[in-house]
């Protein structure tokens, strides 16, 4: 009989943190970047017009990935490093402060430290598939 899967506590709320950070993440970029576009230019004024594009898509990408961990697949974790790794990229093109990027990838550091804590048993990591 197959053992149904079981998850740690600090791994829920940080998936649904990333899950809510996701939403808000694609209304900033809806409002910024498609109700008004003219807020990207006075924010961003150096920003090449393709990281709006980019920004949207990422921030999409990164919402789906972090739904999808909630079914146990290990590629979404991988897929939330890439979205991750090329927020950091189109944020420095936009010359966005370092501190922003850098702590968009304390985020991956956050989610593996909780895929590896619970024990045996909620332990998230070793539940991917």
């Amino acid at each position: 009989m197959l053992k149904e899967k079981q998850r740690h506590g600090c791994l829920t709320i940080w998936l649904v943190l990333l899950i809510i950070g996701g939403v808000l993440s694609l209304i900033g970029t809806a409002v910024m970047y498609l109700v008004d576009p003219q807020l990207m230019r006075e924010t961003f004024p150096d920003a090449p017009g393709w990281t709006v594009y980019a920004m949207g898509l990422i921030s999409l990408f990164s919402f789906v990935f972090a739904i999808v961990l909630f079914t146990w697949k290990k590629w979404a974790f991988w897929g939330y490093v890439v979205t991750s790794i090329a927020s950091a990229i189109v944020s420095i093109t936009m010359g966005t402060p370092a501190w922003q990027w850098l702590l968009g990838l304390t985020g991956v550091v956050i989610l593996y430290g909780v895929l590896q804590i619970g024990g045996e048993e909620k332990k998230g990591w070793t539940q991917l598939e």
